[in-house]
């Protein structure tokens, strides 16, 4: 098992979304509204002449899109989302794929693969 954790444009949302449903047996996707910044950094504000502090007053607004799934599907959601979320802009996002060592559904007590 795999966990694919995408972060993506909001805006991209829907469309990934409806073309994740389109692939067979896809688990399901768990998601969040994050912030943060990446290579394009935040915009730092400068305290008064005399401060030396620095605030950080702006965070890119992004959403986190979480898939824990199969290894014979982890390429194939992989490609879906980079394919689905890409405008070719910077911001675009990132993908990260992370072992998972185990799972249970609290419903059922299944566990392992048999979870997902």
């Amino acid at each position: 098992m795999k966990m694919i954790a995408a972060v993506i444009q909001p805006f991209m949302l829907t469309k990934l979304t409806r073309a994740l449903e389109e692939l067979e047996d896809f688990p399901g996707m768990t998601v969040t509204d994050v912030q943060g910044f990446g290579r394009e950094k935040a915009h730092h504000e400068v305290g008064s002449r005399h401060s030396r502090i620095e605030d950080v007053v702006d965070f890119v607004k992004k959403v986190r899109v979480e898939i824990v799934a199969h290894n014979f599907m982890v390429d194939q959601i992989v490609e879906t989302i980079a394919r689905t979320a890409h405008t070719g802009n910077r911001g675009d996002g990132k993908i990260f794929v992370i072992e998972v060592e185990h799972a249970v559904r609290i419903k059922t007590g299944e566990a392992g693969d048999a979870a997902i």
